[in-house]
């Protein structure tokens, strides 16, 4: 930890007594020549950019003197990459017109590239646009990203599935920290607002590389919303309301920054009554509510940046148990969850001539809260249960750190060291325990190299890692709910290669082979009790070994002026998979379940077809397919697994002729899940459904702002229907009928 605070200090310290450089250009349209308004110009590496003026010209100051990859994008137009020498004369940049999506800069891999220059494929969507498509919550968008489902309780808790692995096996960063707040229990949500979310990647398959331990189903990267670019100073306000649920939403955002300096701040409310089915059934205790607030203060000048982060999230969910009272309120019942989260974070990078030191830091509080049935009958309030507390509280304080050097260009190539940890506290508080008292130091030291051809585009590397898990005896031994000491050390030698090959402009394949692994958590190795949110009586095993997988990964992707195919075809093998395994036995009225490993794979893929025909450039017709098929050694289905999908979608994106209306879409959306058969042997079988959704928007300008608004509508004919997916499927509870989402916002 010296090493760290040193760092700090040195930071903290860094002067700014160097020159600064500065790059300006003008961006054009290459078959007309005409000037392009409000492109963006930005240099990945340096996190830095603007967008053009009305006569297509933009300028960038206080930049460090090298050789950085530069990026132009608008849409209608294919992304411009190229490397930029700075300081360099004024340039002239020639953007192509073309139909299909723009590409962004993909920032959960290393290296900063747009998605067609990244040997890993990462699928990358705009939370702007997930929310249009009538997203509930963050956890309700993320299903709409192929290859990723949730494991849902009601419509407040959901966890994310990446072909078919969920729970510790799925790393979430947020901030540019990881996520730490108890992620192992199926009924623990990810306790982020989707307000203040700029965007959202999702990395398939094992990244234990670039990520460390946990990692070895994917990553789920949320990049949070941007600062304004310098002179420039934004202010929002919206509100949603949510038909089904009875629910709304209000956001207010406000961002400034000069030269040097920028802010933001944000905050968001929302609440939502019990869902309904499409049995027109109200779910009792589904309701819940979610404060939010993010802030942000950036420094940037030409040879150092720095960016401190906040969120605070609180958020009441009720945990739903059977159909019982009907009613639209919104104050949570007995059983119900308070979680208060804290992150704060702290990004900071020193840009040396032809290299750069990037040092993140994050900070951590987890309270959570569960208040259960023993209360039930009362009106809750915070002073009815200061006398007895809640039957379980959690403290897990959590320090990340990660130190990387990006050095020195050496011909075609780039190369990164790395050096990741990350110390841990979890602290029990009320009547009941899940996981004991206990403490997690990590460290993990890796290097990642990519190299680059006009044609090939190759990238590997090695990683090793330490874990300690550091448990408190619980209880009396031979007692009942006895939890022994645990003091277990894991560590894990991995790698990744991967070949990207362009054939022509057209066609590109890539293959990536990768190992990753994860340590067995506290609820695998000490668990002994009841565990009231699932319903059942865990034991734990202090002798689970490390979880180690190799993964195949395969894509293809052929793309012109009027249409776009991928095939991404995947195989996991997982050694040592940790599963629950019903023993037969009940203690306290609850079926046990012991935790133990068996040998397992899971292999399946997605395809994907966009059709978007020159000169009917606003017309889009989309449609993707997925499956993943789970099993373990002795050839039984792992449980869990996403049922195989089909969504097509018609979308329309109309031109801007009336320059009062501009950006209006609309798009008609079916999504045939197919019947669930390969089943666990504690699971039961799943029909198919099929979800319709529609949804139509636009912006109208004003002098001095703009209006956007947007109508959406999910499961539009109120199908009843279960999700393989769903917690409540146990009790044939149905997920959420029709809704009808409204949405406007103010921007400034």
């Amino acid at each position: 930890m010296k090493l760290i605070y040193t760092c700090m200090l040195l930071l903290a310290a860094y002067s700014s007594a160097y020159s600064q450089n500065s790059f300006s250009g003008i961006v054009k349209d290459l078959d007309t020549g005409e000037p392009i308004f409000s492109a963006t110009v930005y240099f990945p590496q340096l996190e830095k950019g603007t967008v053009t003026e009305m006569d297509g010209s933009f300028s960038l100051s206080n930049l460090p003197e090298g050789k950085y990859k530069l990026v132009i994008s608008t849409v209608g137009y294919a992304s411009f990459s190229e490397e930029i020498r700075v300081p360099s004369e004024t340039r002239s940049f020639s953007l192509k017109p073309a139909a299909v999506e723009m590409e962004e800069v993909i920032i959960s891999t290393p290296f900063h590239q747009l998605q067609s220059d990244n040997v890993m494929k990462v699928e990358r969507e705009n939370m702007k646009e997930l929310n249009k498509k009538g997203a509930l919550n963050l956890s309700d968008g993320i299903t709409q990203i192929a290859g990723v489902e949730s494991v849902t309780t009601g419509v407040g808790i959901g966890k994310p599935v990446i072909r078919g692995l969920s729970s510790n096996r799925v790393l979430v960063y947020t901030q540019g920290i990881r996520l730490e707040n108890q992620q192992y229990g199926d009924e623990h949500g990810l306790g982020i607002s989707a307000k203040g979310i700029g965007s959202i990647e999702v990395i398939k398959g094992p990244a234990s590389l670039l990520y460390g331990s946990d990692a070895i189903g994917g990553v789920l990267y949320l990049n949070p919303e941007s600062y304004a670019y310098a002179g420039k100073t934004e202010a929002e306000a919206g509100a949603d309301y949510f038909s089904n649920t009875r629910g709304y939403q209000a956001s207010a955002m406000a961002k400034t920054s000069g030269k040097k300096l920028k802010f933001l701040t944000r905050g968001s409310y929302a609440a939502h009554s019990d869902y309904k089915t499409g049995n027109d059934i109200r779910v009792t205790n589904t309701r819940f509510s979610e404060k939010d607030l993010k802030a942000g203060i950036g420094f940037q000048e030409s040879k150092y940046k720095g960016n401190l982060r906040y969120n605070y999230n609180q958020s009441e969910i009720g945990i739903p148990e059977e159909i019982g009272i009907q009613s639209t309120d919104k104050d949570v019942l007995l059983p119900y969850q308070k979680i208060d989260n804290h992150i704060l974070s702290l990004d900071n990078s020193i840009y040396l001539k032809n290299s750069s030191l990037n040092l993140k830091l994050g900070y951590q509080f987890n309270n959570r809260k569960e208040f259960e049935e023993e209360h039930e009958g009362e009106e809750h309030s915070e002073e009815e249960h200061t006398g007895e507390g809640p039957a379980l509280e959690m403290h897990l304080e959590t320090l990340n750190y990660n130190l990387q050097y990006n050095l020195p260009k050496t011909g075609n190539f780039e190369t990164i060291l790395g050096l990741q940890g990350m110390e841990q506290n979890n602290s029990n508080f009320g009547e009941e325990i899940l996981i004991p008292d206990a403490r997690t130091s990590d460290i993990g030291v890796f290097a990642t190299t990519h190299y680059h051809l006009e044609n090939w585009d190759l990238q590997g590397g090695l990683r090793y890692d330490h874990r300690n898990i550091d448990s408190e005896e619980f209880g009396e031994d031979n007692q009942e709910h006895f939890i022994p000491a645990v003091n277990r050390d894991f560590n894990s030698l991995n790698g990744a290669l991967g070949v990207k090959y362009q054939f022509d402009r057209k066609l590109i394949t890539r293959l990536n082979l990768a190992t990753g692994f994860r340590a067995p958590n506290l609820s695998e190795l000490t668990s002994n009790g009841v565990h009231h949110g699932a319903n059942r009586y865990e034991t734990g095993n202090t002798n689970l070994k490390n979880e180690q997988n190799f993964q195949v990964d395969l894509s293809v992707e052929w793309r012109n002026k009027h249409f776009e195919a991928s095939v991404n075809a995947f195989h996991n093998q997982v050694n040592d998979y940790i599963f629950l395994d019903p023993t037969g036995e009940t203690i306290e009225n609850s079926e046990v379940f012991e935790y133990t490993q068996q040998d397992a794979r899971l292999y399946g893929g997605e395809a994907g077809v966009h059709i978007h025909p020159h000169p009917l450039d606003w017309l889009h017709l989309e449609s993707s397919f997925e499956m993943v098929t789970g099993k373990l050694q002795n050839d039984e289905y792992l449980p869990l697994i996403p049922a195989s999908s089909l969504t097509n979608t018609l979308r329309v994106e109309l031109e801007n002729k009336n320059e009062k209306i501009t950006e209006k879409y609309g798009f008609l959306r079916l999504k045939n899940v197919f019947a669930k058969e390969n089943i666990s042997r504690f699971e039961t079988t799943t029909p198919a459904y099929a979800l319709l959704s529609v949804g139509f928007g636009s912006t109208v300008n004003l002098s001095s702002s703009k209006i956007d608004f947007s109508i959406s509508g999910t499961n539009l004919l109120d199908k009843a229907y279960i999700s393989h997916l769903s917690r409540l499927k146990s009790d044939n509870i149905a997920n959420i009928g029709r809704n009808i989402k409204f949405s406007v916002s103010w921007n400034l």
